[in-house]
């Protein structure tokens, strides 16, 4: 793992920033000063927690019997990297019991749809649902989406052996990451943060969260709240 730099002190760092804000108190600076010094620690912890994550050993080797759609046909998993070496997978909670797809998947899908095209510069982006492949066009095309890959998992073998399936048959949401080196596929990460690992009063997440929603509503005293969630549509 490389070596991390010598960090100057947070609260050192505090000290040299010159902001403040119209009109506020003594008390508000102390305050945002302080919360500040958390915010610099945090940042901190965020590099921390990804170098150690780029510092795992090679995960286990891709090797089931994993069929998929997508726009452009059927494909193997090793045609989902495409000309990438690294690959993110987001099981989508759209199987074929469900009637709509999950609004929480949505919002998040949503939001890297934006981002989807500056992400594909560096990695491939699959998204993988256990539904037919033209009801996730249909939907596709509904929800405005032009940038996203949606692939049909054929046999749904994908999705059971990675975590995308509960021992009910319904569908859970899944993020992993996946690495091609010299022609063996393994995974590298997966979002393994769940109800079991929880803390009291919080909904499961990851940390961190890859719901920019989340990000942005954590800066507002609202808060995310503990009685609201996003929604497939707002006009009823």
């Amino acid at each position: 793992m490389t070596q991390n730099p010598t960090l100057v002190p947070a609260a050192e760092l505090v000290k040299r920033n010159n902001a403040s804000q119209p009109n506020e108190s003594a008390d508000y600076r102390r305050a945002r000063n302080e919360l500040l010094r958390e915010e610099i620690e945090l940042r901190r912890q965020i590099e921390r927690v990804a170098q150690l994550r780029r510092g795992l050993p090679p995960g286990g080797e891709v090797i089931g019997d994993y069929r998929f759609e997508g726009e452009n046909g059927p494909t193997d998993f090793a045609g989902l990297f495409g000309d990438k070496q690294t690959l993110v997978v987001y099981s989508y909670m759209f199987g074929p019991q469900r009637e709509r797809p999950c609004p929480m998947c949505t919002s998040l899908l949503s939001a890297w749809e934006g981002e989807a095209r500056d992400m594909e510069q560096r990695i491939a982006l699959a998204v993988i649902a256990r539904s037919p492949l033209d009801r996730l066009l249909a939907f596709k095309r509904e929800r405005g989406w032009r940038n996203l890959k949606l692939f049909s998992d054929l046999n749904g073998n994908f999705t059971r052996d990675y975590h995308g399936i509960a021992d009910d048959g319904s569908d859970m949401p899944a993020l992993n990451v996946f690495t091609r080196r010299d022609g063996t596929v393994r995974l590298f990460w997966a979002g393994e943060m769940g109800f079991d690992t929880s803390d009291p009063g919080q909904d499961p997440r990851g940390a961190p969260d890859p719901m920019p929603i989340w990000t942005v509503l954590d800066m507002t005293p609202e808060g995310r709240g503990t009685d609201w969630y996003p929604k497939l549509d707002y006009s009823a």
